[in-house]
């Protein structure tokens, strides 16, 4: 019995250690940011307040230099800055592990219609109002959590919106979301 007992725990710890931690992604407007508490507050479109826990290790995107030393932001973020906040749960509260800025310095907006997906590869296909196709590689966060709202097997003809970035001449996607 001691064996058995001393495999379950052996086992219980590995899974502990190997635990993913999962990552949640939330688009909207800054409308609040307490220094004293570390939190920040987002109101989505839909009008829902979501307060954010930040840490030493959180990171920001998308900000210039000289944003960054102003004295009523945080990291270069202000009450009314768009953004998107990538938390997950820790305890009770939700902890910003990236906040990516939209606009400006920021993410880039693209509207369209997905074309093609492959969460797994990490590439995401639009075809904008246009007709020109877009091509995006998808960070970890956003081929994990962006578009859950569409149901898989279902996101070709989905009108989007992709956040992206360009590095090396190769559109980045953060975050893409169902409109």
């Amino acid at each position: 019995m001691r064996i058995i007992g001393i495999a379950v725990l052996a086992m219980s710890l590995a899974s502990l250690a190997f635990a993913v931690e999962e990552v949640a992604a939330t688009h909207g407007i800054i409308t609040k940011i307490d220094r004293a508490a570390k939190t920040v507050v987002i109101k989505t479109a839909e009008g829902t307040e979501h307060v954010f826990h930040w840490t030493k290790d959180t990171a920001v995107h998308g900000v210039r230099a000289s944003d960054v030393a102003a004295r009523d932001s945080w990291h270069g973020l202000k009450e009314g800055s768009e953004v998107v906040a990538h938390s997950t749960k820790r305890g009770t509260e939700d902890t910003a592990v990236e906040v990516d800025k939209v606009g400006d310095a920021g993410l880039t907006k693209t509207e369209g219609t997905i074309k093609q997906i492959d969460r797994g590869g990490k590439k995401l296909v639009i075809k904008s109002a246009d007709g020109t196709e877009h091509a995006f590689a998808l960070t970890g966060h956003a081929a994990a959590d962006g578009g859950k709202e569409v149901a898989a097997g279902t996101e070709k003809g989905t009108k989007a919106v992709v956040y992206s970035t360009q590095s090396a001449g190769k559109k980045i996607a953060h975050f893409f979301e169902k409109i």
